[in-house]
């Protein structure tokens, strides 16, 4: 198994509101989380950090996350916990009201993989040199497609494209959605929306099916390529890679 994540503020934000961290317990079970962070006065450093921090802490005190059902309000309760933190931060803190921040999560033990969203950022698996999203973006042309009233090719130039439907800290409840994938993967890839506003699935498949390329290359490819076709956003990658039959 191989590892590596990186974050880039990308060519035209001046500062990164992106969080992106692996993380690894005593039991070996592994957690990936990609937060993307958003409002003024840098709140959205803040929103992602709180994310990153308070799942570390967590993660780290827990030897197992116990089995999937266990796991899976584990997930949830956790992101209720966080909503709450910015929720409170933005009450003490007035300057910040309007921060928020996006999370996409995968959990990966022996038994299971588990992948938890709420926003925009995206989730992935990659077998048999074929990318395939996992997660569903919250997004206002999202629902759209979904009622018929956006095509997909329409929403992807659709002028309140970015406009999100749920995202930590924007309501007093958050639900993040919960998705059991096969854990029988070849990798598993989070990433920010820099990227994928940058790159099609296509062309981060290419990347990824380079075999010439270390792990650590195929990140920081996808993120010089996105910054090459403009890198309007801030660019998240966080990437798990694992060996052909690996258990």
């Amino acid at each position: 198994m191989k590892t590596f994540y990186l974050t880039d503020s990308g060519k035209v934000r001046n500062h990164n509101e992106d969080s992106v961290t692996i993380l690894k317990n005593a039991n070996e079970e592994h957690l990936l989380i990609v937060a993307d962070g958003m409002g003024g006065h840098r709140a959205g450093e803040v929103a992602s950090s709180i994310v990153l921090n308070h799942m570390g802490k967590k993660f780290a005190e827990t030897n197992s996350v116990g089995d999937k059902l266990s796991a899976i309000n584990w997930m949830k309760n956790n992101i209720s916990e966080i909503n709450k933190e910015i929720l409170d931060y933005t009450k003490e803190h007035p300057e910040s009201t309007g921060m928020g921040t996006t999370c996409v999560m995968a959990l990966l033990t022996d038994d299971y993989l588990l992948f938890g969203n709420i926003g925009d950022s995206s989730g992935f698996v990659f077998k048999n040199g074929k990318l395939t999203k996992v997660t569903h973006d919250h997004t206002l042309v999202n629902l759209l497609v979904a009622a018929g009233d956006l095509t997909e090719e329409e929403a992807k130039y659709h002028p309140k494209r970015n406009v999100l439907m749920k995202a930590l800290g924007s309501s007093e409840k958050a639900e993040m959605d919960v998705f059991d994938v096969d854990r029988n993967v070849d990798g598993i890839l989070l990433c920010s929306d820099g990227l994928t506003t940058m790159l099609t699935k296509e062309q981060i498949e290419k990347v990824l099916n380079d075999e010439e390329l270390e792990i650590e290359e195929q990140v920081i490819k996808l993120i010089r390529k996105s910054n090459a076709r403009g890198g309007s956003d801030n660019i998240s990658v966080a990437y798990l890679t694992l060996e052909s039959g690996e258990e």
